[in-house]
């Protein structure tokens, strides 16, 4: 395969990290972005610059800055992101905002900044990271789902707006991986009069369990450069465990209030 030019937002750590790190060994050019360019700059093992994906200038600056220094910018890897757990009635409205800024409109700006670099090129390939979360309204992660589920449906749409320029664009959904996302999580409080108290803190528990126990990211750098050496991407792919794989197929077949009962057990609400 030949040298790609990849852009890699949130390259610094986490899934975005491990993508970059793989995808340079396997010869690829790699740039990630990152918020914390002096902190994450001594010890970075891809070259990093400077990006705020909730601001445009700072996206459109580092996306010219790699086409000068680089020359085009072949794959877009979409892949910074936040976490937020709590009920949605407590969930205050600016971490609504903030996390759909991030995890929704930000992306969806990065793919305009770098769209008409792709089009002059007549060839690219973007690859939104969402998750098997946004396939589904997981109790207590309803604003995290619906950002990823948002991200997922826009891509089906801009699929078929680019498709005379060359350009493909999919969606990448992981399940549970073992990376520092709890700790930029927002956690709505658990508080000691709110009717959901029990059963939150109880759900909260078994979602950091999970990402705890999650697989080894580089999964999804491998399944990245699988999906780089398509000629014709799908619209839509997983990586992680076969069980969280399944709960997608399952939402897809069962009728709406058996999955319903599903997740109510498996979260023991």
């Amino acid at each position: 395969m030949e040298e790609k030019v990849v852009f890699i937002t949130g390259g610094s750590s986490g899934i975005g990290r491990a993508i970059g790190v793989f995808l340079k060994s396997k010869g690829h050019i790699v740039v990630g972005t990152t918020r914390y360019l002096d902190q994450k700059k001594s010890d970075s093992a891809i070259e990093l610059v400077s990006m705020d994906v909730t601001n445009n200038s700072s996206i459109k600056s580092a996306i010219s800055t790699t086409v000068e220094k680089h020359g085009r910018i072949d794959v877009l890897i979409n892949n910074a992101g936040i976490g937020i757990t709590g009920p949605v009635e407590e969930t205050p409205g600016s971490e609504i905002n903030r996390v759909m800024k991030t995890n929704f409109s930000g992306p969806v700006q990065v793919i305009q900044a770098v769209l008409p670099y792709m089009r002059q090129a007549k060839k690219g390939l973007i690859i939104n990271i969402t998750s098997i979360a946004g396939y589904m309204g997981l109790p207590y992660r309803g604003v995290y789902c619906a950002s990823k589920g948002a991200l997922e449906l826009i891509t089906e749409a801009m699929r078929i707006e680019t498709k005379d320029f060359g350009i493909h664009i999919t969606n990448l959904a992981p399940g549970d991986f073992a990376t520092n996302i709890a700790d930029g999580r927002f956690h709505a409080p658990v508080k000691e009069n709110s009717p959901y108290r029990e059963a939150y803190k109880n759900t909260l528990d078994n979602i950091n369990a999970h990402v705890e126990l999650g697989s080894d990211p580089i999964e999804v750098g491998r399944k990245v450069l699988k999906i780089m050496e398509t000629s014709n991407p799908r619209i839509h792919y997983k990586v992680g465990k076969r069980s969280q794989k399944m709960s997608v197929f399952l939402k897809h077949i069962l009728p709406d209030k058996w999955y319903e009962r599903l997740l109510i057990n498996h979260y023991k609400l």
